[in-house]
């Protein structure tokens, strides 16, 4: 085997390609079971290299988590103003988290490390703390509001329930398509979103 110091990196090398290499190991062995070290050796790469693209172990399935809010923040940029608040987010939250189908299961390896890691989720509330901001903004400007006024607030964290409790819905349940859970979990609080356009 090659000292680590001599590794380079292949041409090959994305973070993409080294988040799929750490879930497969994460899915296999446990998140607390893989080390640095282990997905480092397993994606062909040096330890330095892979800190090139992730600051953390808990970084790396989040992957490109602020590509995702960018394009987040672009979709409820550019909808129409007469579109009511709670088609807009219901709209965004579909399209945020749609994806291929040939990545259903992947994706659902990354969420249930994600979701189901105890180790994890004081990281993954620093992640969830910028989707909340991206939503916030968004209803703040569209109420006149600031951004840390309650209601924005409330509503962004109104909306990481609605995610959340989907990708729990549709972990547990593998014949539900993670769209439809979405739909059905954000309709039960809609209704309410709809009224604050009033």
């Amino acid at each position: 085997m090659l000292h680590a110091s001599r590794l380079g990196r292949r041409r090959s090398t994305t973070p993409h390609h080294i988040t799929d290499v750490a879930i497969e190991l994460f899915a296999a062995r446990g998140f607390t079971d893989v080390s640095v070290d282990d997905v480092a050796q397993a994606a062909g790469i040096a330890r330095r290299t892979l800190f090139r693209y992730y600051a953390s172990k808990n970084a790396i399935p989040w992957g490109d988590f602020n590509t995702h809010l960018s394009r987040l923040q672009d979709l409820l940029d550019h909808v129409d103003p007469g579109v009511r608040l709670g088609e807009a987010l219901r709209s965004a939250l579909l399209a945020f988290n749609t994806f291929d189908e040939s990545e259903t299961i992947r994706h659902r390896q990354r969420m249930r490390v994600i979701l189901q890691t105890p180790e994890l989720q004081a990281y993954s509330m620093t992640m969830y703390a910028g989707w909340r901001a991206v939503i916030a903004t968004f209803v703040a400007r569209r109420s006149g509001r600031m951004e840390t006024d309650l209601m924005p607030q409330t509503v962004a964290w109104t909306m990481l329930g609605v995610a959340l409790s989907a990708y729990e819905h549709w972990l547990r349940d593998e014949s539900a398509p993670l769209t439809e859970a979405l739909g059905a979990a954000f309709d039960v609080i809609g209704a309410g979103l709809d009224r604050l356009d009033r």
